[in-house]
């Protein structure tokens, strides 16, 4: 038996490097799998990647709008009969900026998907959950959730305030039997920090690379695989006694 054998899982930002890798590792381990992103030409290339598989689905539903993720909830109960996890990974980067030169729509727009799209997965899990009296929700926040960063004050924000989230969800749902916590990745080998090093550095991306390798004790980026390991096992029941936490996997890069 595998470590998720008769759990569902919602995963949302499911075609991101870090929610492809969780549906993978999920499925290998014995879970239905619920996989929502907002595009549904990438729903499909994954779709296409997992192959025939009846423990699996996808679901298109931006992580901002309240009516497609309640429906997206709704279909996984209607489709699995039960959701059991909830790993609310949809997330942006946002643009690297000063404080002062970014526009309120710039702050707005990574606010809506890194805060309220959380929010809106955990609201309309946390029913599904409370009724049965058990469930996970693991929620990705950064190494950007407990330190601060320069040209970068929405993400910040953003990360901060999903690490917030998690301790006050779970004082809330902790009661009902419902786990809350948070994953916060530092440098991970994906579009993102390739994004990131771009922006910062449009002439030279490589030395931005370069330097953020250097501050990490363990001398490499991280990888897709390894966060969703970190993820499995706040999913699972070995992580029983876990709740309001938030753990960093970034090889060390904010322990100095």
């Amino acid at each position: 038996m595998g470590r998720l054998t008769g759990k569902t899982a919602v995963i949302t930002g499911a075609t991101g490097g870090i929610g492809e890798a969780s549906v993978v590792r999920f499925l290998s381990e014995g879970a239905k799998v619920m996989a929502i992103g907002r595009s549904a030409e990438k729903l499909a290339r994954l779709t296409s990647r997992i192959g025939e598989n009846p423990n699996f689905a996808t679901f298109v539903a931006d992580s901002t709008d309240e009516q497609a993720t309640a429906a997206a909830m709704q279909q996984t109960e209607a489709q699995f009969g039960q959701i059991d996890v909830l790993f609310a990974n949809a997330g942006t980067e946002g643009d690297v900026a000063p404080l002062e030169s970014l526009t309120a729509d710039q702050f707005r727009a990574v606010i809506e998907t890194n805060v309220v799209g959380v929010w809106l997965a955990m609201k309309y899990c946390a029913e599904h959950m409370k009724s049965r009296g058990t469930g996970s929700i693991v929620c990705t926040a950064s190494i950007a959730g407990v330190v601060g960063f320069p040209n970068l004050m929405p993400y910040i924000a953003s990360k901060h305030a999903v690490c917030g989230m998690v301790q006050t969800a779970a004082l809330e749902l902790g009661p009902a039997g419902v786990r809350v916590n948070a994953v916060a990745p530092g440098p991970i080998a994906n579009r993102m920090i390739e994004s990131l090093e771009q922006q910062m550095s449009p002439e030279d991306p490589d030395s931005v690379h370069e330097g953020i390798v250097a501050s990490i004790p363990m001398g490499r980026y991280g990888n897709n695989e390894e966060v969703a390991n970190l993820v499995l096992f706040l999913a699972s029941d070995e992580a029983s006694y876990t709740n309001g936490a938030t753990y960093t996997i970034d090889g060390g890069y904010t322990a100095a």
